[in-house]
């Protein structure tokens, strides 16, 4: 399996970070999106999207989108719950994630880290749905250690990623303990150095 990625990409390092935790062989290709490497006619033949991550399976089907490979990578795994209403949360999860969290944390984290902007000169509407998401993530974990059953699952695995880089943004989870007890233990678990919670 080849796995096209770009490791400052939330969404491409929880589908490495998936496949490292089940032990899966894989070649990590390392695709530039700052580079234009998921522009190259090569890259749009395997995914016209023109988007990473993309994997390759063992037998070259190509498959795309994060969560899409993320559900590919766990079945049959603990990473999913075999109880259908737990899975179902899972899905929730992830879903909520690619619609009411990435495009806001995430972009706000690219502007501020990549595109040499100020987090007071971000679109406040981007910051308040940014902090809406966060906000979000700490009640429900209030009380629990994950997102969904007693268990690290993909739930975790999707959201942990951009709500880790959240400060690149400027935005606070010192002033959201919930979630950043779950960080901690998603590092932990996932045996990830821990970036800590400033600002």
């Amino acid at each position: 399996m080849k796995i096209f990625g770009d490791s400052i990409s939330g969404n491409c390092l929880k589908v490495k970070w998936t496949a490292d935790l089940l032990d899966l062989d894989y070649d990590w290709v390392e695709t530039g999106v700052l580079k234009g490497e998921t522009r190259t006619p090569a890259f749009l033949a395997m995914n016209p999207a023109g988007q990473v991550p993309l994997v390759l399976l063992d037998d070259g089907r190509p498959l795309a989108q994060s969560n899409a490979i993320l559900l590919h990578l766990g079945r049959g795994s603990d990473l999913i719950p075999a109880d259908p209403y737990l899975e179902s949360r899972v899905l929730e999860w992830m879903f909520w994630e690619q619609y009411s969290h990435e495009p806001y944390v995430a972009v706000a984290r690219f502007q501020v880290r990549y595109l040499g902007k100020t987090p007071d000169t971000l679109d406040p509407d981007l910051v308040r749905r940014a902090e809406g998401a966060l906000d979000h993530l700490d009640t429900a974990l209030k009380g629990r250690d994950w997102l969904v059953g007693e268990a690290f699952s993909l739930a975790d695995m999707a959201l942990v990623p951009y709500t880790r880089f959240a400060p690149e943004a400027g935005l606070s989870l010192q002033s959201r303990p919930s979630v950043s007890g779950w960080i901690s233990r998603c590092e932990a678990y996932l045996g990830l150095p821990a970036l800590g919670v400033s600002p």
